[in-house]
């Protein structure tokens, strides 16, 4: 395999990480799901010198189920666990709502998580007494923003889903894309026009940003811009506050690499302090620890190959080669370390 290009004299400290320095290197996986009280997931962690954000979401197996196996993982490995909490949407029209949402919260900190998530179901599931699909941007969320922004606690956003999701299947840039809308149809949005759209998706979201230029977000999943560096690039240069996770979106960055490697290499230098490393793995009692292990070693291993080597790649997202980008050391300290620890405050 090829390495970036070695300094000239071995005295000299090389610009480039290796493969060789995967494990000696600092690094913190943002977007996790500890669904578990196994501990093998951590352990990987631990070894291959990663920290995890575990993030609660309001789905199964429950806020509450997954915000106790966070805690107990934070509470027996603090050097490697934080997490992310969450809050529910139930009883939304509720007049105290907003109340009760945020004497949780409060609870939730005092518990230890460092972040917020907001999820999908918000803007694709939820709706109001009169049946209509309630989007981030509703009035009803505001006091939750402004209690955020005062406390100074990031919020990470999953707001609507890949583009592909209102594509049709044969128009899906990405294998893994074609094959979940095929087998559910129901979450095909395409095939729903009656949902809200993609485009109503993101401007819901950036009406959120703009009401609040203070807030600290996070855009889980490339901020669902995933199809394309310029988009993400405009919204960045729109709000300051903004960062973005890559969770389970480097196929999609790999894809744009194999057609404009250059534009990709430039995007991440040029927004370097913006960008947070995440894969989106779940842990949890389905599989056996031992596999799940090997697995996301191998996952977090070829991450660290297309970011920081030129090797010729493929992946099995979509037909063809792509070289790594070949990201300087600073570049990559950045994205997998330091833009972690100042978002969401982890101590070192």
């Amino acid at each position: 395999m090829m390495s970036c290009s070695p300094a000239p004299d071995k005295h000299i400290k090389a610009p480039f990480y290796t493969l060789d320095d995967f494990t000696e290197v600092p690094k913190i996986d943002a977007h996790v799901h500890i669904r578990t009280y196994d501990t093998a997931f951590v352990h990987q962690a631990g070894m291959d010198n990663f920290r995890l954000l575990s993030i609660v979401v309001d789905e199964d197996p429950g806020i509450e189920a997954q915000q106790q196996y966070a805690i107990y993982q934070m509470k027996k490995h603090p050097e490697i666990v934080s997490f992310a909490t969450t809050f529910s949407v139930k009883d939304f029209d509720s007049g105290d709502w907003a109340k009760h949402t945020i004497n949780a919260l409060q609870q939730s900190f005092k518990d230890g998580a460092i972040a917020v998530k907001v999820y999908k179901n918000i803007g694709m599931e939820l709706k109001d007494r009169q049946g209509s699909i309630v989007m981030i941007d509703n009035p009803r969320f505001r006091p939750v923003w402004s209690f955020l922004t005062q406390v100074s606690i990031p919020v990470i956003g999953h707001l609507g889903e890949p583009k592909n999701c209102w594509l049709p299947v044969e128009q899906m840039t990405i294998t893994s894309d074609k094959r979940y809308y095929t087998r559910h149809p129901e979450f095909h949005m395409y095939l729903h026009p009656e949902f809200p759209s993609y485009d109503e998706q993101i401007a819901a979201r950036d009406h959120v940003l703009e009401q609040n230029p203070r807030l600290t977000f996070i855009g889980a999943h490339l901020g669902s811009l995933e199809w394309s560096a310029d988009e993400l690039a405009k919204r960045l240069d729109r709000f300051p506050n903004m960062a973005v996770d890559l969770a389970a979106r480097i196929p999609h960055l790999q894809l744009q690499a194999m057609k404009d490697r250059k534009k990709v290499q430039d995007f991440f230098i040029k927004y370097q302090d913006r960008l947070l490393y995440g894969t989106d793995r779940i842990a949890d009692d389905s599989a056996s620890p031992g596999k799940f292990s090997s697995f996301v070693h191998q996952a977090w291993l070829n991450d660290w190959q297309f970011f920081c080597t030129e090797d010729t790649m493929r992946s099995k997202s979509f037909d063809g080669v792509f070289k790594g980008l070949c990201l300087p050391k600073d570049v990559v300290d950045k994205i997998y370390y330091t833009n972690a620890v100042n978002r969401f405050h982890i101590v070192k």
